[in-house]
């Protein structure tokens, strides 16, 4: 006779055994030795079980095991490269009174793709970085909304040349210390001509190349105020923001519209730099549509959408755009 519990632990392994090869083979995973193959495939369990348990609770957004569900806690911090902000950043005053904010008219539904003001996403990898896509999406969009033409910037011209400005590149940075860069060399090479993104920090070479895109300054869009950063993403195009992605539940989103009472929003919350190209409504919510670094494996095709609700994660805490 069958042995119910042995058949469910033994079914639950079997269901754990494919996921895990799928998983291998989908992202082209190889580990040096078995003890390192042992520890992965454990991480991958615990997110395999996450997954599931999350996805029957109905949420209302979906996760998945993405090229990120072996990761260590470690590895996944690396991502993370913001670095908090607790001095004021330079910036200038958003410009729109609240009785401006009130009475103008936003579409409900915007998304700055269907303009042709966003790239693809691309990915920073093992790296760092964030700081530099969410600072180059926000200049390409100021130079799209500026000239009618969508280039791709280098970020690692900023990895490269910015560390004097206080960043670091693989390490972390911030927007407005490359927005400083930008503006004190008069612009930024773009990515054809400085050459490919490395994901690791090389030798500034920017007396090689053209500058393009210069900026006169940034701006802080008001923060905590959804109706400014409707207002700010709508005028100016994307937005550079600062979120709080330290949640697993961050790390294997996959679709829907995403809430975790857990993740906080304050600034020293905030770890992670994407770009906002958009907000909406969808099944009685709404929410900010927000560009990630991550690949388009992650995600929905890289992106994400995030409940406007009680400035889940941040989005709202240090919002900025450059003027040009």
């Amino acid at each position: 006779m069958v042995h119910p519990v042995k058949e469910i632990v033994h079914q639950h392994d079997h269901h754990i055994n494919l996921a895990w090869s799928e998983f291998l083979f989908a992202h082209d995973r190889k580990f040096n030795d078995s003890s390192e193959h042992t520890t992965r495939k454990n991480i991958f369990s615990q997110n395999h079980r996450l997954v599931n348990s999350h996805n029957r609770a109905n949420h209302g957004y979906k996760l998945a095991l993405n090229h990120l569900a072996d990761r260590t806690d470690e590895e996944l911090k690396a991502l993370r490269g913001r670095k908090p902000t607790l001095e004021y950043n330079g910036g200038s005053v958003f410009p729109y009174s609240e009785d401006e904010l009130k009475t103008v008219s936003l579409p409900i539904n915007f998304d700055w793709r269907i303009s042709g003001a966003v790239n693809p996403v691309k990915n920073q990898a093992s790296c760092g970085s964030c700081w530099s896509f969410g600072t180059t999406g926000t200049l390409e969009g100021a130079y799209f909304l500026k000239t009618g033409k969508l280039i791709s910037l280098s970020e690692q011209a900023l990895m490269d040349c910015s560390w004097g400005f206080g960043n670091n590149g693989c390490d972390g940075g911030n927007d407005y210390t490359s927005y400083q860069w930008i503006m004190k060399h008069g612009g930024i090479p773009l990515e054809e001509e400085y050459g490919p993104y490395e994901a690791m920090d090389g030798f500034c070479h920017t007396d090689e190349v053209k500058l393009v895109s210069p900026i006169t300054g940034w701006v802080n869009v008001t923060t905590h105020n959804e109706r400014a950063l409707k207002m700010a993403i709508f005028k100016h195009g994307p937005i550079s923001i600062g979120i709080n992605a330290s949640l697993r539940t961050f790390g294997l989103y996959s679709n829907g519209v995403y809430y975790d009472p857990q993740c906080k929003g304050s600034e020293a919350d905030l770890d992670h730099a994407v770009l906002a190209v958009g907000y909406g409504w969808v099944n009685h919510k709404k929410y900010w549509l927000v560009k990630n670094s991550w690949s388009n494996n992650w995600g929905n095709d890289g992106y994400i959408l995030m409940e406007i609700k009680n400035n889940n994660c941040g989005v709202m805490t240090t919002p900025t755009y450059v003027t040009m």
